[in-house]
């Protein structure tokens, strides 16, 4: 925990380090928040459960590193002209395998490799990893994941039709694996035989990891095209991809355009999160597009962040 380091031991370097990098969570948190339509002065769903991750924003840092009382120092403001972490930085953070996985690290090869080859961060993409997958009591990902509601699947919770589009589409990791072992037909389409066969495969942490990465490059140029603004730093790639990842390429436009209908927001929520708690939030909110917008915020905002792995 940040609180019980002793400041006084690190060096000018890692002490320039530690704060560049709270720094820039801080600025990621306060760009996701505008690309959401929230203000500063809406209460954010990470601030409810203490805020930035260990519980210290950037001027808390500075004060502890400086020996000054983290209360006294004002918390500064974002200047528009703050330079964010880009793809090509990030990227350059993964390839030199700089990524602090913990109980998870047996996966830093799988996530370095797609990082790769798809440009989306290897930050990004534990961070979807994580928010998808289940985990043990130690925080460790659970490679045979299933969601009772659905035919949700694996590390990246792949349906079962999303998984077999994947596998349909020529430039993906999945359709090669898929050529390579005769489970596509003369057509591209995946053999009723071998299907059961690829959808197993759902379960192979590496194939997970690379079909998300695809995914992920997918829909971020899907969105893109749609005139979304996916962000350049790594946690508003991680952010949009995941929503797309969650919701659906299509879904996830229209939720960051025009808002979801009722009826198909209704719909999400109940998946998500039950009919009863569901309905409860609806009668909260006002109505179901509300309700499902802040709980997916929150969701988001709680569970997808790259900064965690750097």
């Amino acid at each position: 925990m940040i609180e019980s380091m002793d400041f006084s031991r690190l060096s000018p370097a890692r002490r320039a380090d530690m704060i560049h990098r709270t720094a820039m969570a801080d600025v990621q948190q306060r760009l996701w928040q505008a690309a959401l339509g929230q203000s500063d002065d809406m209460p954010d769903a990470s601030e409810s459960v203490g805020g930035m991750r260990g519980g210290m924003d950037f001027a808390s840092m500075v004060a502890l590193v400086s020996g000054n009382r983290p209360d006294m120092v004002a918390r500064p403001r974002m200047q528009p002209a703050i330079a964010v972490t880009t793809m090509e930085s990030a990227n350059s953070i993964a390839s030199n395998g700089i990524l602090n996985l913990g109980v998870n690290n047996e996966h830093s090869g799988s996530l370095e490799a797609a990082a790769r080859r798809t440009g989306v961060p290897e930050s990004a993409l534990a961070a979807i990893v994580d928010a998808e997958a289940a985990k043990d009591s130690s925080g460790r990902w659970n490679a045979f994941s299933r969601n009772p509601r659905s035919s949700a699947a694996g590390l990246g919770q792949f349906l079962s039709g999303t998984w077999q589009d994947m596998a349909k589409k020529p430039g993906t990791w999945l359709n090669k694996v898929a050529a390579d072992h005769g489970w596509l037909d003369q057509n591209g389409n995946v053999r009723s035989a071998a299907r059961a066969d690829l959808l197993r495969l759902r379960y192979d942490p590496t194939a997970s990891i690379q079909t998300i990465a695809d995914y992920a490059s997918r829909n971020l140029d899907f969105l893109e095209r749609k005139g979304v603004n996916v962000g350049s730093d790594a946690t508003s790639i991680a952010r949009t991809a995941y929503l797309a990842h969650h919701l659906g390429p299509g879904d996830a436009v229209t939720f960051m355009t025009t808002g979801l209908s009722d009826q198909r927001a209704a719909t999400l929520l109940a998946a998500q999160i039950g009919s009863g708690r569901a309905q409860k939030a609806i009668a909260a909110a006002g109505d179901a597009s509300a309700a499902h917008r802040a709980w997916l915020r929150g969701y988001v905002a709680n569970s997808v962040q790259p900064q965690r792995y750097t």
